[in-house]
């Protein structure tokens, strides 16, 4: 394991609404001696600055800072962190907020594949040389409370903060290259989003957003059709058999 947190560390932030536990403690821990934090670059407001490189740490929504990171790497060196839930424990609060009802592991776990999901609102970026992506797997702990209708799922159980446990892993993605790794090794082209899902041991709705990033990155390109689905070979490879090009 990299680093992990004391118990003070992970329960000093109990109350704060949102996901700013997570963030925060992303920061101090992704923060070296002599970083500069919170500083004000061309009219926004970075989380790290380390020399001339730029560092932002987004939980999620990357819609939300795809104007700033555009703008950022015209003329600096930008690194983005996301992290990525491993693995992930439920803990449910009571109504004073403080008073621990239950905890229980989730048997959901998380993949470093999961990062497509945000990534599709800014694939281009990754083919800018001042633009890179840091995930770090992380175990968290995803705090709820009872929020009310919209949460009826959950039987009015909402989350209302996400705190980190432990960094366990994490995956500097710098170029389109770096992100065709993702492609699994033994998957034969040309290929469907339910053969990339299928090989990839993923929900299709994953091997779709995957597809599309990789796409736009130059990674891989539409050979032809497969019935409705379209057919994709790494770029630069055509396939035999492909004679219908999109």
């Amino acid at each position: 394991m990299v680093r992990g947190m004391t118990d003070t560390d992970r329960n000093s932030d109990i109350g704060t609404m949102g996901e700013r536990s997570l963030h925060a403690a992303l920061k101090q821990w992704y923060a070296r001696p002599g970083d500069r934090t919170e500083v004000h670059i061309d009219g926004f407001l970075v989380d790290i600055v380390r020399g001339n490189l730029l560092i932002e740490i987004q939980t999620r929504n990357f819609p939300s800072i795809r104007r700033k990171l555009a703008a950022l790497t015209e003329n600096h060196r930008v690194r983005l962190v996301h992290p990525i839930a491993l693995e992930k424990w439920i803990v449910r609060l009571g109504p004073d907020g403080l008073t621990q009802l239950g905890r229980r592991k989730s048997p959901k776990r998380g993949h470093a594949i999961q990062v497509f999901e945000e990534l599709v609102s800014i694939p281009e970026l990754i083919a800018d040389a001042n633009f890179s992506i840091e995930l770090l797997l992380i175990q968290e702990e995803e705090i709820r409370r009872k929020g009310g209708a919209r949460n009826w799922r959950r039987r009015g159980w909402g989350t209302f903060d996400r705190r980190l446990i432990d960094v366990v892993d994490r995956q500097l993605l710098q170029t389109p290259s770096d992100f065709a790794a993702f492609i699994p090794p033994g998957l034969i082209e040309p290929f469907t989003t339910q053969d990339l899902a299928e090989a990839l041991g993923r929900p299709r709705d994953e091997a779709q957003q995957m597809a599309y990033c990789l796409r736009k990155m130059g990674v891989v390109a539409p050979v032809g059709k497969q019935g409705n689905a379209i057919l994709y070979a790494r770029a630069g490879v055509r396939p035999v058999g492909c004679d219908t090009v999109l």
